[in-house]
Order: C-alpha cells, then structure tokens, then sequence
C-alpha cells in the first residue's frame, strides 16, 4: 500500500493478455540539446537525468555512460478534447532553482490551448539511486477540469531500447532488463488504469488515441517497452474548478534486481521530496563554497560550469569524465541496441581540458583524480590512449590520436606527478610511444584525418619537454635529453611540415589544418569527412596552429602565426548576435544540413563551435590582449542556452528552419558539453590571473625565452 491507496480492486482487473505487437517500433534517442543535467553531490547516489522539451531524457544508472530512460512525461486528456503529451502539446520553458547554486531545475509546460500548466522540479536522493519529480498541475480555465492525466515511462534500460520486460509490482511499475531493473511510483495518491504495451503499437499513449481508452496489459516482455498509467488526482475527474492545484510525485528508484529498485524507491518514498531536496542542495552548496570567486558578471555561469564538470564525473570509476550527457543527433538509424555514438563516454583529450580547468579552480584533488584514470584505467599497455573509452576503461573507437598520448604527459607535470612509480609505468611508456610514432598521428584533434597536424605536433613537443623533466628528476638524463632532441627537432620541423608557402589565400603563407605527408606545398587532396567533398589540402584551414601557442612553443606575435589567423578569420570565422565564433575548419560537414535535418553520419554542415571562441580569447590574453579576451569570455556567456548550459555548436544563420534554432545558439550536436564548459572556466580564471595557466612554464621556458625568441624568428622565414 502507498499512502493508503488499496490496490486489490484494481489489480483484480488486470489481464493475463499479452499486448499486441511485440517487440514494437524502432527506438530512438532524444535530442541531444539538454537544457538541465543534474545529480546529486555524493558518490552513493549513483543516478544522473537530462531535461530537454519538456520532460525528462536519459537517465544514467549506475555509471555515466549507461543511458536507461528514452522519455518520463505527462499525458493530459481534457474531457472531450485531444489526447495531449507534454513534449507536443505544451509550451515549454525552464528555470534554474536555488539561484544557481545546485543542480537544481524546474521545468513549466503551458498547455497551447491555455487550459492548464504542469510544474515539474527535478532531483536525485543524495543516499541512493532515485529520481525524485515534483509535479503541479495547475487547470487555468473557466469551470471544472474533467480531465484525465496519464504517467507516460518509455524506458530503455542498459542502453537499449529493445529487451526489457513491464509489469507491476503493488504500487511500483516496474522494468526489468538483464542486470539493469527500474521502478517507478506516483505518491501520494498512487496510479489506476495501468498498462505495459510496446512501443506505437500497445503502448498507452497509442491506446488513447486510437479508442480513447486504456486496454490494461499486466505484462509486456522482452521488447521495446512503455508504461502508462493514469494518475489518481485529488480532485478526480469532473471535480476540479478553476484555479485547482494538484500537487504530485514521481520517484523512480534504480538497481541491478527488480526488488533492488523497488527497495531503492520505497525508501526514497519514505525520506519524502522536501528532506531529499534539502540534502541535495545542501551538497551543492558546499561543493559551490569551494569554487573561486571571478568577475561578477561571470559567477554564476562559472558556478553552473563548474558544477556541470563536477556532475560528469562518474561515481564508480573516480576520474573519469565522460565528455557529454548526450547522444548527438539520436546516434543513428535506431537505439534499439548498445550503441557507442553517443558522447557519453570518456576521451582523453577531453579529459585533459576539463582536468585543467579543475587545476586553474585550485581544485587539485579533481584534477588528480582525472590523471589517475588516464594512467590506471585507460592507458594501454603499449603506452598510448584509446581514442575513447566506457568508462570501464574498455576501448570504444579504434582510432590513435597522438595529442591524446601527449596531454597525460604535460598533465602529470603540471601537478608535480614525478614519483617513479607513474614515471617508469606511466610516463615513460607514453613518452616512448610518441618518439616511436610521431609527429605524424592517425587523427588529428577532430578524430577525422591522418598526418601531420600542428596542433598534435604541438602538443607531442610539449609531452616530450614534460616528460624529459619528470626524467631528469628520476635521474635519467640520456632518455630526457633524447625527448628533448626530439622535442626541438619537431620545433624546427613544424612549419616546413605544416604550414604551406603557395596556398590560395593571402600571400600564400600559413599554416594548413593537416596535410598528410610532410610537404603543405604538394597540392595533395584531402577528402572531408561524411561526404563534404574532396580538395586541395592547401584550401582546408582551422585555428589548430594556436596550440603552438598555449602551450608555450611559439610566441603569440609570431609572424606566421599572425599570417595564418588572418587567413581563418577569413574563411571561417563569423560574427553572431552574442560575438564572434569559429567553424572547425572550412568545408566541415559535421552537423545539421541547411533544412535543419540531423546529422546522419553521411550528410550534414559544421556549424560554429563555441570552444574556439574560448581558445581564441586564450590566444588574446597571451598577446598582453584582456579587453579582447574578456570579449570572447562574454561571446561564450551568449551561447549558452537560458540554463547556462554552453553546447558544442550553435546554429550560424539568421534563419531558422526549426522553430528551436536560434542565431548563435545551440543546434542538436551536444549540450552541455564537457571541454565547452571546461573552456569558459579556464578562460575566466586565465584573466583573473592575467596569463594562461595550463601553459607548461617549462616549455615556454625553452621556446620563449629571450633567445627562444630569437629561433623563433629565425624559424619563422617563411613568414616574410
């Protein structure tokens, strides 16, 4: 019993009929434009949720990279009207509670008709693995409700839409896949007219607008699985007037065993929605008193990003963050089984960036834990890093991206990791690898093209001057003074590898996004990813070439690097309502095609991308440069959506073929994601310190020095 409510009518009524249809339509991801993301601050509560148009999305359980939810909505049937749902029928916005300082977001969906308004404030129990949803519902008409409302739970546990089972359990709907169960309840009054259907076959939703009615399935296995259930509403249909409030609650407890999430429910239930939110922020709060203090203007962007970076930690696997709560664009043709398209595993090279955003917080703790899962769970025995990980460790793509071999090694010297134990298992084997292997790498930053790359070359000389200190302190002068010959041959080398002297633009001098042997003067084609077409590498540029220069290998007033930023801000950077922002490069085919269509892996457009943005105020602030870098800081603050999460792309047109498009706001790429957020803290802390702080002072030392300088310019001929 739950809260009183008998079910022994209701479930005499059930039917040992299976529902029709088995094993129901294809599944398929949400949209990947999240606007909350939210845990709770503690590792025993090992559940994640995402809020987009409306309703609750993915939710993850136990670890991040294990989506379990395709959809959590409300069903409204007015009497006489049309079978309505939240996502469809309502009109959509969100705030963020608590002025920002937790994780803490209500949605409020207003009927397009006017009739009523649905309050919905999402949590997680700080002790356990639930989700807690707090709903009003407001009817705003003249005269009584007379309306029915509907739980609509589209589950998709262990990340696939297919294979789960639906029943119920007392009070609890519950799923059930192999090690993965959930149970959800509706307090206080409970749930009626319940039914386990498959999807756009018997499911609920589909039952009430083919007859109108609810036919109760009490069992529907091994497909892709909803459940609906109707509500039971204090004031009951026909007797709500004007102005009635009805206030309920969701809980929806996770556990590897049905009776597990059950149990996990059940005690949620008991803890109550208000204490549960209490705790929750409570830990949020103090999590918030840890973070630095930056220019006003900036705090509470920098507050929701920093507690983003904190949410993306898994709980299991300590350290690993994975890159976004998303699936861009749905991930492909279906979900119906594990898929690895989404962004929700971990990348080294992401990791570096939000690590070194913990570090320019003081957060050394954080940016510890993440070096510690790069060398304990993802390196290989070979040395190197997986393109990407689960969060397990276990490889995802295939790929060898050689700036991922490399960020572990400058992270390990920026926090003073040079005991011998990481030097002769962890750091030495990375550093060889990329004397063995380098400069050229098999995808550059952008995990598409194979060759030499000056922003992977860059970070392979700044790995090995790195690694030759940890060396030197380990007593082993010959292997560092053998990365620093290497080091300072790939210095020399960079420009005559990359950067071309008969391009199409300017005076032909500058440098290329990567050519794939070591001549940029050859005219060799290079073919751009999922179908945008086939040029001469010559004409393919991006602002990679600014890594020589955050990492401290050449001087931010270095002629060709200046050359070169004439030539991207010609062909790939465009001004937006909120400040400038940058494609990837030209010709990128990377996001929605014009008519605002997915992304599908074959056709598609790149679109803007807010971390460049953020690189390029880093770029201004190493020039002596505030006013500009504070500009770009402000142009990232734009692209956030309402809720402050900072997305991976925004859209690059004053039109707008969907109505959710916006001129310099996010497309349905990822949001938030991790190194865009990462970015914006950096920067803010960058200018609060008046230099680039994840630059390795000892690289800068070599290359920038007075005599650097000097080299610098001699290196630099080609330029002139």
């Amino acid at each position: 019993m739950l809260m009183g409510i008998n079910f022994s009518t209701l479930l005499a009524q059930t039917t040992n009929v299976s529902p029709p249809g088995q094993p129901g339509s294809d599944a398929h991801w949400p949209t990947a434009a999240k606007q909350g993301f939210g845990t709770a601050n503690t590792a025993r509560s090992k559940v994640w949720f995402t809020l987009a148009d409306g309703v609750m999305t993915e939710v993850y359980y136990p670890t991040l990279d294990v989506p379990n939810v395709q959809t959590l909505q409300l069903i409204v049937v007015p009497a006489g009207g049309k079978v309505e749902t939240e996502s469809e029928d309502t009109i959509h916005s969100l705030k963020v509670l608590d002025n920002g300082r937790s994780l803490s977001f209500q949605q409020e969906n207003r009927a397009k008709s006017g009739a009523y308004t649905i309050t919905k404030t999402y949590l997680t129990d700080p002790e356990r693995s639930s989700v807690f949803v707090d709903v009003r519902f407001h009817w705003n008409l003249t005269g009584r409700c007379g309306c029915a409302v509907y739980i609509y739970y589209d589950p998709s546990l262990n990340n696939s839409g297919m294979h789960d089972s639906a029943w119920r359990d007392g009070e609890w709907l519950v799923t059930a896949d192999a090690d993965k169960s959930s149970a959800l309840a509706v307090i206080p009054n409970g749930f009626d007219d319940d039914t386990n259907g498959y999807l756009g076959t018997s499911d609920g939703l589909t039952q009430l607008r083919r007859t109108g009615r609810i036919a109760r399935y009490l069992r529907a296995n091994n497909g892709n699985v909803v459940q609906t259930a109707r509500v039971n509403l204090g004031f009951g249909p026909h007797l709500g007037l004007i102005g009635s409030n009805e206030r309920f609650t969701f809980v929806l407890g996770f556990g590897r065993t049905s009776d597990e999430a059950v149990s996990n429910g059940q005690a949620s239930v008991r803890k109550g929605f208000e204490r549960a939110r209490a705790e929750y922020k409570a830990g949020w709060h103090a999590y918030v008193a840890t973070v630095p203090t930056v220019e006003s203007k900036y705090q509470r962007q920098f507050n929701m990003a920093a507690m983003v970076l904190k949410a993306s930690e898994d709980k299991t696997y300590r350290g690993g963050f994975i890159a976004s709560p998303s699936i861009p664009w749905g991930g492909g043709p279906n979900a119906n089984e594990p898929t690895v398209s989404g962004y929700h595993a971990v990348w080294s090279r992401d990791l570096y960036q939000v690590a070194t955003a913990f570090q320019a917080m003081g957060d050394l703790a954080t940016a510890r834990r993440a070096l510690d899962y790069l060398f304990r769970i993802q390196q290989k025995s070979d040395g190197s890093f997986p393109q990407n990980s689960r969060v397990d460790g276990r490889p995802i793509g295939s790929g060898l991206q050689m700036d991922q071999v490399a960020f572990p090694l400058i992270l390990a010297y920026q926090l003073g990791r040079t005991d011998r134990n990481s030097w002769l298992k962890h750091i030495k084997p990375a550093a060889d690898f990329i004397l063995r292997r380098g400069p050229a790498t098999g995808q550059e930053r952008w995990e598409e093209k194979p060759g030499y790359s000056p922003a992977t070359i860059a970070a392979e000389i700044a790995g090995l001057v790195c690694a030759a200190r940890i060396a030197q302190i380990q007593g082993d002068p010959q292997t560092a003074r053998a990365y620093l010959r290497k080091a300072d041959e790939w210095a020399r080398e960079v420009e005559r590898w990359t950067a071309t002297k008969t391009g199409r633009y300017g005076d032909g001098r500058y440098y290329l996004r990567i050519t794939e042997n070591d001549n940029p003067n050859d005219g060799a084609k290079i073919e751009i990813n999922s179908g945008g077409g086939t040029y001469d590498e010559r004409e393919i540029v991006d602002a990679g070439f600014l890594e020589l220069v955050r990492l401290g290998i050449r001087s931010a007033d270095d002629p060709l690097v200046r050359k070169s930023l004439e030539v991207v801000d010609k062909l790939i950077k465009e001004e937006t309502p909120g400040g400038a922002a940058w494609y990837r490069y030209n010709h990128d085919a990377y996001g929605e095609r014009d008519d605002g269509g997915a992304y599908d892996g074959r056709t598609g457009k790149g679109r803007l991308w807010t971390l460049l943005t953020g690189e390029r105020g880093e770029y201004e602030l190493a020039r002596g440069n505030q006013h500009d870098a504070a500009k770009y800081l402000n142009a990232m603050m734009t692209f956030a959506n309402e809720d402050m999460m900072i997305p991976e792309q925004i859209w690059n047109r004053n039109q707008a073929p969907k109505y959710d498009f916006r001129w310099g706001s996010g497309t349905g790429s990822a949001t938030p994601l991790a190194w865009s957020m990462a970015q914006f803290i950096r920067l803010a802390m960058n200018l609060k310190a008046g230099r680039n702080l994840e630059m390795p002072r000892i690289v800068a030392a070599r290359y920038l020095s007075h005599s650097g300088r000097q080299d610098d310019r001699s290196r630099s001929q080609l330029a002139r």
